[in-house]
């Protein structure tokens, strides 16, 4: 069993920051692509930001220049520092990943219980 555990979320006035942390434990050979997510109230669930594990990174047009995703491999971690947050960023924030449990063994996508953040103006 893999379980992925958000934290960070809250409530921050508009032009703060939050820094949200995931953290993956249990039987863990590797983990690939890390990725948060987002979905505020009446919406879908979008893409917000995406690492590899080379450290590759990718933002959606939204967050651009306001939030860096990182990972601490060593500590299968997950890192979203977001800074100028604004209004339109409220939503319940989830970790994504694709987990390989074991050698040779297909990826796993998993999913965190989610962190909300609520930004006021």
């Amino acid at each position: 069993q893999v379980q992925l555990v958000e934290s960070g979320g809250g409530l921050v006035q508009a032009g703060g920051s939050l820094r949200l942390s995931c953290a993956a434990s249990g039987t863990i050979f590797s983990i690939e692509t890390m990725r948060w997510y987002r979905q505020a109230p009446g919406k879908q669930r979008e893409l917000v930001a995406a690492i590899t594990s080379g450290g590759i990174t990718n933002y959606a047009d939204a967050v651009k220049g306001r939030f860096t995703i990182s990972r601490d491999n060593a500590k299968n971690t997950v890192y979203l520092q977001m800074n100028s947050l604004k209004p339109e960023d409220t939503a319940v924030y989830y970790c994504n990943a694709g987990v390989r449990l074991r050698f040779m063994t297909p990826l796993r996508d998993t999913w965190g219980q989610g962190t909300l953040v609520t930004v006021s103006s």
